[in-house]
């Protein structure tokens, strides 16, 4: 048994190009016999809570939620929750009792986001209820994207118009690592395939920062709102969303002038290395780089990508070198056709995107520039020390 009287609370979505709330999402509280709200999440997290009681509770929420909804303003989107554990309960054919209580409700379906909730459950069926949402004129998301293989699966399956990165995955991402990566390739995947990305759970600056780098179209989360039982003004947030993105701005013009800084280190240092190779390219010649505390190695290839030089590491002080990278070809990597292509005729310096270094498992940069036709200085750089 169910503990409490079901009750609707709204959390918005911030509209990341104009700071307006575009709509919120209906969340289920529990109102307790003190008038205290709790959330019923972890109800549904409980393998041993009545599936009949969590049915009822699912629906009547929803209820409530198309019903108050008739009170926010008309350009907002009403995201519902639907857990495909009730789908694989419907008969065959059966109408969708979601979609029953959305027509009877008034609410036009173009407002409502039918947004799917679990990884596990009815996989097989969900391809046919997100059909009959489209068909009604409703929209589809994924939660909780990235949380598991499986999602990308269905991902190709669902093809959903708008993809809610998995918050704990989100979270971890936002502080760097290798799940920074990750999550930003999630995004850029599903901006590819047209999905609008939603940021759930942005608590922090720093978080929002993230989001907007993902290309996040919309974020949720207590930097802004808490869930509430009343819809917040379609303004109330825009004032303090503009000063948070100037600070993002900021911050990137402030990461891009460090960018600009390194290049002209970096010029300046291909310039000396130029001199090096030309004279020889002995160990006992080169440059010691106390002006450069970022760089990692540098090497030489030919035109073709084959590594002709040793790796050359400064190490306490010192130069060393590791001979068990000549002869590798390296014309894989992107940063090496980025250089051929744009390169080889102007000779200009060329700086690679941030890529994790599987031999010292360092994120990196490359820095590229011809010394002529046939042979190239390569530069790796600790992305961190910038």
């Amino acid at each position: 048994m169910l503990d409490g009287q079901p009750t609707v609370v709204f959390q918005p979505f911030i509209d990341t190009a104009t700071g307006k709330i575009a709509g919120v999402e209906a969340l289920a509280r529990l109102r307790d016999r003190h008038g205290q709200l709790h959330s019923a999440g972890p109800l549904f997290s409980n393998p041993k809570t009545p599936l009949a009681g969590l049915r009822r509770l699912d629906r009547a929420i929803r209820q409530q939620a198309l019903q108050r909804f008739h009170q926010a303003p008309a350009e907002w989107f009403l995201s519902l929750n639907i857990s495909p554990r009730w789908v694989s309960r419907l008969r065959i054919g059966q109408p969708l009792p979601s979609l029953k209580q959305l027509q009877q409700s008034g609410i036009a379906a173009e407002r409502v986001v039918f947004e799917i909730t679990e990884q596990g459950g009815a996989s097989q069926r969900l391809p046919a209820v997100v059909a009959a949402y489209r068909e009604a004129g409703a929209r589809v998301a994924i939660d909780d994207f990235g949380a598991g293989y499986s999602q990308l699966d269905r991902v190709l399956a669902l093809q959903p118009d708008i993809l809610k990165l998995d918050m704990r995955l989100f979270k971890a991402a936002a502080q760097g690592g290798p799940s920074e990566q990750i999550v930003k390739a999630l995004a850029q995947m599903a901006e590819r395939t047209g999905c609008w990305i939603i940021a759930e759970g942005v608590e922090s600056e720093a978080e929002l920062h993230f989001a907007l780098e993902c290309g996040a179209r919309y974020v949720q989360g207590y930097l802004f709102a808490e869930p509430e039982l009343e819809f917040f003004n379609t303004h109330a947030f825009v004032e303090r969303f503009a000063q948070l993105r100037n600070h993002y701005v900021t911050h990137k013009l402030h990461e891009r002038a460090q960018l600009m800084q390194m290049r002209e280190q970096l010029s300046s240092l291909m310039a000396e290395l130029n001199v090096w190779a030309h004279n020889g390219a002995s160990l006992e010649r080169l440059p010691a780089p106390a002006a450069y505390p970022w760089l990692l190695r540098i090497f030489i290839c030919d035109n073709q990508g084959t590594q002709l030089s040793p790796n050359h590491e400064w190490r306490n002080a010192a130069w060393h070198t590791d001979s068990r990278y000549v002869g590798h070809n390296w014309s894989w990597r992107p940063y090496f056709y980025q250089l051929l292509a744009e390169n080889w005729d102007e000779q200009r310096l060329l700086v690679s995107s941030t890529y994790r270094d599987a031999t010292s498992n360092q994120y990196c940069l490359t820095a590229g520039k011809f010394i002529d036709n046939n042979q190239l200085i390569l530069v790796d750089i600790d992305a961190a020390g910038f």
